[in-house]
């Protein structure tokens, strides 16, 4: 016998008692022997040979080992048990998750090759950018495509108030409480938001203070009957308040058309600019409260796509609106 064939049966011995689970551990009594006979003899009903696998299809090694019985004929795949030994990962694989888009960035920057991407759903809700580290290669390699960086979009509590009370008629106290919390979001209009908005609305812009001195007014007239509403002739409205042990004496308060917010969208993220119509409704003597954010998913989605366009320019790497496959 060769040194070769001494090899394959000193493998294929070796394997077989790996296969076999432990059912041929050797005994340490009497029957010993006759076990050692057994497996020397099975040992040579058994090869391990090597299958070339040339014109199967990429992603095959240029051989497959396996284990041959040539008094049975059944051949056993041994790939499965040789992985139980292996003590690191063969390629990488996961997905990290990142909270700022700095991380994210940053991520991409340590694991991208040449065929990496990065793949952005830019609509609202759950807005997302994804990074595919081994997407397919450009060559058309096909690539496993599990080795990738998340990005979420944390929303701040305080872009999701401004959300939540969107439309949402409010009682006049719960209004003014609610201006008076945001007021670090309320924003003064630039020249040119100024002039678009004013002649798209018909309204007057308000700047912040205006807007935190109407709160104050409200405030003091939670309770009291609103005699009316009119819109003035410069385009503003006014809103006239009475209370009865006053002998009907009421006080107007003037009532700005539109304002600016200016809200962090995204934890540690850029500032979003988003207009907001102020109205009112009056039935019965009373009035309830109301803001509209004008086209706000769409000032988020530009966010979003500028975010995206960033991390492909600091990265270097493509990117697609939509998701991986």
């Amino acid at each position: 016998m060769s040194k070769t064939e001494e090899h394959i049966e000193t493998a294929a011995l070796e394997t077989e008692l790996f296969a076999s689970g432990g059912d041929n551990l050797i005994p340490d009594h009497g029957g010993g022997i006759d076990a050692i006979i057994n497996l020397a003899n099975k040992a040579r009903t058994s090869r391990l040979v090597s299958v070339p696998t040339t014109g199967l299809g990429d992603g095959l090694p240029e051989e497959v080992p396996l284990l041959f019985n040539q008094e049975t004929g059944q051949v056993t795949a041994i790939g499965d048990k040789i992985e139980t030994y292996r003590q690191s990962p063969k390629r990488r694989a996961g997905t990290a998750t990142a909270t700022t888009l700095k991380s994210f960035i940053d991520l991409a920057n340590r694991h991208k090759d040449d065929d990496s991407v990065i793949f952005g759903k830019t609509s609202w809700p759950e807005p997302a950018l994804t990074a595919v580290f081994n997407y397919h290669g450009i060559d058309h390699t096909p690539r496993h495509r599990d080795h990738r960086a998340l990005y979420q979009f944390p929303v701040t509590d305080e872009l999701t108030a401004w959300i939540e009370g969107n439309n949402i008629p409010m009682e006049q106290g719960d209004f003014a409480a609610f201006l008076e919390d945001h007021a670090a979001e309320l924003s003064a209009p630039f020249d040119a938001e100024r002039s678009d908005y004013e002649r798209l609305f018909k309204e007057r812009f308000a700047t912040p203070n205006e807007l935190i001195d109407l709160s104050r007014h409200l405030e003091v007239f939670v309770g009291a009957k609103v005699k009316r509403g009119e819109r003035l002739s410069s385009g503003e409205r006014t809103v006239e308040f009475t209370e009865e042990h006053l002998n009907g004496a009421g006080e107007k308060i003037e009532i700005p058309g539109v304002f600016m917010i200016s809200v962090p969208a995204w934890i540690d993220g850029e500032a979003v600019r988003i207009p907001a119509r102020l109205r009112y409704r009056i039935a019965g003597g009373t009035i309830k409260w109301l803001y509209s954010l004008y086209r706000w998913e769409a000032a988020l989605r530009e966010r979003i796509q500028n975010d995206l366009a960033e991390a492909g320019k600091q990265t270097g790497l493509p990117v697609f609106e939509g998701a991986p496959e």
